[in-house]
């Protein structure tokens, strides 16, 4: 049966009826900007679903390969494989005017970048689509995402798992059997547009060293300089900007490429520049000295409290309540809202950090999707399923058991498709006594639910031999007049990111040693990964924001859904469906943050009517920074 003839009950054929490169790669670590391909496949398919070409092929990397007990592809083996460059025209030949598509796309659209850039040559995809974000939209009954596990679900035969080749052969037959659930489902996919990306971006940098103090606060009139404090420099200076930052660095002093209000000093030559930083200052009531007193200053250097120990003027590492960004204040959230969503809530931590649903619950293991009403009507309901012990979707999917329809719901476009997968329909008073669940399967279908969460509600991750690796996604219903952004602040103990590069976002999409990375996904759909394990001991929290693109607010977006779990195709551990205001721009999704040894996840929820760059400023990041 041809990809097409199962696609006939699709919205728009055209959606689905494409060329299609189905990629997979084995390489030698998790960072595109320093490791390397080994193994690279390429199956094409065309818009009927027939398959129209196959290629794979080893790689010598000219380095480690890496962890060999996963892909086992040894130096020796590898040897005599030709190198990236020299197959480079003929992968490109087969992604050209095709969609690529792999499974984690970002992933392999990455590496293949950073690929072809060191060969040369420009990546020639300019949409891709991932099966992991596509399944993710479907949702089907399935423990966990892993290609393996979905292709037992789909009945796709897997004969060598982590052989590029076979996993591209595997991905093809994933790959036709989730269009068909989305075209069921009515679901637009989620195209990823991929700008083209230039050499420059691709360059290896050389890492940075991350400052080991906490950060003293300013520099007080004739006083000294004390390791960890924060120091920007402006305009022309006599010794080199190189040899500044190295001497400053050298010294114990954290050097930022902006001025906030926890910097401890503008080091200028010219005060009256102009400059943003200089501007900056002065506003901030930030102390300047010009560069030949910074230079004496240097040579006696007092010492700092390293991170992770307790200063003299030192903040608890962690609060128990939802953090409010310094210098920002949140607008007030409408009684809808406030009912029942509790205060931070610490949940249990049976299991690894997992709570037991309560069996008397009604809508326990259920999952409700809120159709119409205005925007503080439908979060009422949400909070309502998430009392009654449900999970509030935001989107269609294979997983949703019930529908409630609010005033207007009726002439949402996903009634139609609703009432064809005959999913039972309910008015809003089915919520004051909702019915017992009808027969087939709980929603999600797996053995374990996550835990839902409620706004302001913790839930310990698995430590000890858990994973150390965890996202963070994102979803939202489609939007035509704005776009959404998800962002992340690394922060110390004074809740404020120690270097520039700890601010991850569309434009600097990882951080140093790609501990910290975003994923786009999808148009509404973003994910935040993190390496716990690989996160610098400075990095006290990881906080994970969206921001409205445009004029439009949170009110005009409607909830955002968040879930967390370890690594990316794993079960979650935790969901929200998180709700804001009618005039928010910004939206605080999700902490997560050490207490003790132990790691935790906060769901958030709150928002703020001022934009992204007030946001990064109040944790120390100033965007229109420059000079």
């Amino acid at each position: 049966m041809s990809l097409a003839s199962v696609l006939t009950d699709a919205p728009d054929i055209r959606d689905y009826a494409l060329d299609w490169a189905l990629v997979d790669v084995e390489t030698s670590g998790l960072v595109p900007r320093q490791d390397r391909v080994l193994s690279l496949a390429v199956v094409t398919i065309g818009p009927d679903g027939e398959q129209t070409g196959e290629f794979s092929t080893l790689l010598n990397p000219g380095c480690d390969p890496g962890p060999v007990h996963v892909h086992g592809l040894t130096a020796e083996r590898l040897a005599g494989a030709p190198t990236f460059d020299q197959i480079a025209g003929q992968v490109a030949a087969m992604l050209k005017d095709r969609v690529l598509v792999a499974h984690n796309a970002q992933f392999d659209y990455d590496f293949l970048a950073h690929e072809f850039a060191r060969a040369g040559a420009s990546l020639p995809v300019s949409r891709r689509l991932c099966t992991l974000a596509l399944n993710r939209r479907v949702d089907p009954p399935t423990e966990n995402l892993r290609l393996g596990t979905l292709a037992a679900h789909y009945e796709v035969p897997q004969l060598h798992a982590h052989d590029a080749l076979d996993d591209t052969r595997v991905l093809a037959g994933v790959l036709r059997a989730t269009l068909r659930e989305a075209a069921r489902l009515d679901l637009a996919l989620p195209l990823v547009a991929c700008p083209p990306r230039q050499d420059a971006q691709f360059t290896p940098k050389p890492p940075k060293t991350p400052c080991a103090f906490r950060n003293p606060g300013r520099l007080s009139p004739g006083g000294p300089l004390t390791q960890g404090m924060k120091v920007a420099v402006t305009g022309d200076t006599d010794t080199s900007r190189t040899d500044l930052v190295a001497r400053s660095v050298a010294a114990g002093l954290n050097v930022m490429d902006n001025v906030s209000r926890h910097t401890g000093v503008l080091v200028t030559n010219d005060t009256a520049s102009g400059s943003t930083k200089a501007r900056r200052a002065i506003a901030e009531g930030v102390p300047v000295i010009d560069e030949p007193t910074f230079l004496r200053l240097l040579e006696d250097v007092r010492p700092g409290t390293p991170h992770g120990q307790q200063g003299p003027t030192s903040t608890p590492a962690v609060t128990t309540a939802p953090a409010t960004p310094p210098a920002l204040t949140a607008p007030a959230l409408p009684a809808a809202r406030e009912a029942g969503t509790g205060t931070g809530t610490e949940a249990g931590t049976e299991t690894g950090g997992r709570t037991s649903q309560a069996t008397d619950r009604p809508l326990a293991r259920r999952r409700v999707l809120v159709l119409g009403g205005t925007h503080p009507n439908a979060a009422a309901a949400r909070v309502r399923i998430v009392e009654l012990g449900g999970a509030a979707a935001i989107n269609l999917s294979a997983s949703v058991t019930d529908v409630v329809l609010l005033p207007g719901g009726e002439n949402d476009r996903r009634t139609r498709r609703i009432a064809s997968l005959e999913i039972p329909t309910y008015e809003e008073a089915w919520l004051d006594a909702p019915t017992a669940a009808p027969p087939g399967r709980p929603a999600g279908g797996r053995s374990q639910a996550p835990h839902v969460l409620p706004r302001g509600g913790v839930v310990d991750l698995p430590g000890g031999t858990g994973p150390a690796s965890w996202s963070v996604s994102a979803t939202w219903a489609q939007q035509t007049t704005c776009e959404i952004d998800l962002v992340a602040f690394l922060v110390d103990e004074d809740d404020q990111v120690c270097r520039d590069e700890h601010f991850v976002f569309y434009g600097g999409p990882e951080s140093p040693g790609g501990a910290v990375r975003l994923l786009t996904d999808g148009p509404t759909e973003q994910t935040v990964t993190a390496d716990l394990g690989a996160l610098p001991p400075a990095v006290r929290k990881i906080v994970v924001a969206a921001a409205v693109d445009g004029t439009p607010t949170f009110g005009d977006v409607g909830a955002v859904q968040i879930t967390t779990g370890p690594g990316g195709s794993a079960a979650p551990l935790a969901q929200a469906a998180l709700d804001a205001a009618t005039t928010e721009r910004t939206l605080l999704l999700a902490e997560i943050y050490r207490r003790g040894d132990v790691w935790r996840f906060r769901a958030v929820g709150q928002g703020f009517d001022n934009g992204l760059d007030a946001l990064a400023r109040a944790y120390g990041v100033d965007i229109a920074d420059e000079g």
